[in-house]
């Protein structure tokens, strides 16, 4: 029986794990709101679906993957799909759900594990508690969530605003930041989908939170180019947005993927990842 992937929202992350899956025959459908967007979708190996518009044909398809912003009333793919899904708990091998590690709030700089209470302060946050706590509530759905942190890799991260020109340093004593590079978190869904285990949640990052004026300035280093400036945390002018991510300071474990599902992270730093980067690789 061939494996077939249906992934709602199949955006930046799912689609490396598409350019992973597809050489190994798998059949992917991915949904994007655009036709901009399903070339994108093609290019990576799968087949775009036009969503909300196009009706989803689930019948075959054995993994399920969720990318899928949620909103203050929790998954959008629920509220639309919720009772079909639900009838198909059967039928499905393994259910992915991307969340972020936002869950866990503020920590003020203590590490936190898969244990460890979600607490969210930030909208976002709350939002990914309520979806997880939603797609987790289904009876017999085998269910994986994925905590992830902050997202690099081709096309997504600082070497293309450097060279724009602007960027800065936010300088906020004791913060640190989680980050994981793409393709390891495509090599993290790929191993959890041949040893599913429903009702498991990971984290997804690196081995090594930094304070994200670190990364800005190896970068710069890389790309031989001056040091952006500094800027103190108060008197940095911030989106709210950018603003809610500096209100949380945590450092996320990332044991279990290791010790579960026998990852080995491609890009355990930030260093070894932004080379990589640089190097086109």
């Amino acid at each position: 029986m061939t494996n077939t992937l249906f992934s709602f929202g199949h955006g930046y992350s799912a689609q490396a794990l598409s350019r992973t899956l597809a050489p190994q025959g798998w059949r992917i459908f991915g949904t994007t709101r655009d036709i901009e967007g399903a070339t994108a979708i093609r290019t990576s190996g799968a087949e775009p679906l036009i969503w909300p518009g196009e009706q989803p044909d689930l019948d075959g398809v054995t993994h399920l993957l969720i990318s899928t912003a949620p909103n203050e009333d929790g998954d959008p793919v629920l509220a639309a799909l919720g009772d079909e899904i639900a009838k198909r708990a059967g039928q499905l091998k393994w259910v992915g759900y991307l969340s972020t590690t936002a869950v866990y709030g503020d920590h003020q700089g203590d590490w936190v594990d898969e244990t460890t209470p979600p607490t969210p302060t930030a909208k976002r946050g709350r939002w990914r508690m309520l979806a997880e706590e939603q797609w987790s509530g289904i009876p017999g759905l085998p269910v994986h969530i994925f905590r992830l942190a902050g997202i690099y890799g081709p096309g997504r991260g600082p070497f293309s605003k450097l060279k724009r020109g602007g960027l800065r340093r936010i300088i906020k004593p004791g913060q640190v930041f989680s980050r994981i590079h793409v393709t390891d978190i495509a090599q993290v869904l790929a191993a959890s989908m041949m040893a599913p285990n429903p009702g498991s949640i990971y984290n997804v990052c690196d081995d090594e939170p930094v304070p994200p004026q670190d990364v800005i300035g190896y970068a710069a280093e890389l790309q031989g180019l001056p040091l952006p400036p500094a800027v103190p945390y108060d008197e940095a002018d911030l989106t709210p947005m950018a603003r809610s991510f500096y209100n949380e300071n945590k450092r996320v474990r990332n044991d279990l993927i290791k010790e579960e599902l026998g990852v080995q992270l491609l890009y355990p730093n930030y260093r070894v990842g932004l080379e990589a980067l640089m190097a086109g690789s």
